[in-house]
């Protein structure tokens, strides 16, 4: 596919929100970084901070990894991103863990988004060469589980955005790959609860993600916020009885970027990351946009056997912050050291652009490899 650089901007932004009925829109950029890699929890309507530990918690949480059975893990996921718009946007997504002892756990994740090709053009129509824009962040997660109940984590991510491939049109501003890094912090907590004389697990879950720097696209002329962000759930695991299992689950969302209101585009730009932490709880509209600003999304799991899964979900945008409403559906296949998960997206909207999604995801129980070839 080739198109201008305008397609390539609306792409990004449409990907967030639908800007038609985005009042005060909340602007980062590597949006990338916001789109749930794994099928798993996309399945489950987009939650995953407090839902049972699998391979891809790296994402969600990663203090889920002390939790695992399996002393270590890895999953690859694969999202074919805005299909109704265009047929080259993907998101490849790496993650594993390793658990060298019953307390502590170190995991990593590789994510590359590409945004396909484009024909570079200048005012007058001219093309200036062909580009292959893409974002790439690799991280590393240290999780250590403070009591038998209660485990904590600490992420460092490195983030790398190449929106022109270095060909910079004539007359227009130069642009440059953005680098930033950041860090996430996460908590996890699993207790057994027992209702009508059933045993089941009670599990609650935060994660602060993408705490640090801002990137910049000209060599810090000016700056963008990343898309920090603050993710607060809970999980509840029923068995039905020996084979049979249900577990619902939520999570609420908050993204901690202020919005730029009254402020000036070089204003925005110089406010350090920390203050804007602090400023995106002060929202121009007083409470009532505070409460637009957080997304819910609520899930459920049935498992047989641990085997054979079904999963369905809800994600709720307010309409003046972005508008990504849909629901979820997804289905998965577990036998002896492989799982395999897909999910679809069902937006409320035919106009949504996230209708139709599609995720899979494929994982690997290493410690049950290792067992079976020896």
């Amino acid at each position: 596919m080739k198109n201008t650089i305008l397609v390539l901007c609306v792409l990004i932004s449409i990907s967030i929100s639908t800007l038609a009925q985005v009042n005060n829109p909340i602007v980062t950029a590597v949006p990338s970084l916001s789109i749930a890699p794994d099928a798993r929890a996309g399945g489950m309507g987009d939650v995953g901070v407090a839902t049972t530990p699998d391979v891809n918690s790296q994402y969600w949480n990663p203090a889920k990894y002390v939790f695992m059975e399996s002393s270590a893990g890895v999953s690859v996921s694969y999202t074919p991103w805005l299909r109704k718009l265009v047929s080259d946007i993907n998101l490849a997504y790496l993650s594993g863990y390793w658990k060298f002892d019953d307390r502590q756990a170190l995991s990593a994740s590789l994510r590359y988004f590409s945004l396909g090709d484009i024909t570079l053009m200048d005012q007058l129509g001219i093309p200036q060469g062909s580009a292959h824009p893409n974002e790439l962040a690799v991280d590393a997660a240290y999780s250590r589980m403070l009591s038998d109940k209660f485990s904590a984590a600490i992420t460092l991510r490195f983030i790398y955005s190449d929106l022109n491939n270095g060909i910079n049109l004539s007359g227009g501003t130069p642009m440059y790959p953005g680098i930033a890094v950041a860090a996430d912090v996460a908590a996890y907590y699993k207790t057994p609860i027992t209702l009508q004389n059933v045993d089941g697990a009670l599990a609650l879950g935060v994660n602060i993600s993408n705490i640090g720097s801002k990137i910049s696209y000209d060599q810090n002329a000016s700056s963008n916020f990343i898309p920090t962000n603050l993710r607060v759930g809970g999980s509840y695991d029923y068995p039905l009885d020996n084979f049979n299992k249900i577990s619902v689950s939520a999570d609420l969302n908050k993204l901690l970027v202020p919005t730029q209101d009254n402020m000036t585009a070089q204003q925005y730009s110089n406010l350090s990351p920390i203050s804007g932490i602090f400023q995106s709880f002060t929202a121009p509209g007083g409470f009532k946009e505070e409460m637009e600003e957080i997304m819910w999304a609520l899930g459920a799991e049935y498992a047989y056997n641990n085997q054979f899964f079904v999963r369905g979900g809800y994600f709720h945008e307010s309409q003046y912050k972005g508008n990504r409403q849909y629901f979820t559906a997804g289905a998965g296949f577990k036998l002896n050291i492989f799982q395999l998960d897909a999910s679809y997206v069902i937006a409320t909207s035919q106009s949504n652009p996230l209708d139709q999604t599609l995720r899979f995801s494929l994982s690997f129980d290493l410690y049950g490899l290792k067992n079976l070839v020896k």
